[in-house]
């Protein structure tokens, strides 16, 4: 890959199924895999020449009944911001993770959100736990 130019950026999660397809009950029917398994992927694809590791959501923010925010807290912890970039399709996904981890994390956001989730990372939309409350203090 490297050598055709392109950069690769493989995905990794704890847990992989149909999208918009399926139903939270049918994918926790699924079951997941352990996070240290897809922290193992990732850093065997950073080995690899990987330069980015993409965090699928399924599992962790998509389709669940409840957020697995400790999987989020153990991949921070074990590979650090730099190379992860986490999937955030809804609004109030993206809006956690720049609240708790702040506007530098780095996100997966559809096309169309783009503009959404650059101003709920300057603090200026969002709801109240946001609007006004993101600040950056860069030269």
């Amino acid at each position: 890959m490297k050598k055709a130019g392109l950069k690769p950026k493989p995905e990794v999660g704890i847990q992989f199924g149909a999208g918009g397809a399926i139903t939270a009950e049918e994918l926790a029917s699924e079951g997941t895999r352990d996070p240290g398994w897809a922290i193992q992927q990732a850093k065997k694809f950073l080995d690899a020449g990987a330069y980015l590791i993409k965090i699928e959501s399924e599992g962790i923010t998509e389709r669940v009944k409840a957020w697995r925010t400790d999987v989020v807290a153990r991949i921070i912890d074990e590979l650090g911001f730099e190379k992860v970039t986490f999937e955030a399709a809804d609004p109030e996904v993206y809006a956690w993770y720049i609240k708790n981890y702040g506007p530098e994390v780095n996100l997966f956001v559809d096309h169309s959100r783009i503009v959404q989730c650059e101003i709920c990372r300057r603090g200026i939309w969002g709801k109240k736990s946001i609007w006004g409350r993101i600040v950056t203090y860069k030269g």
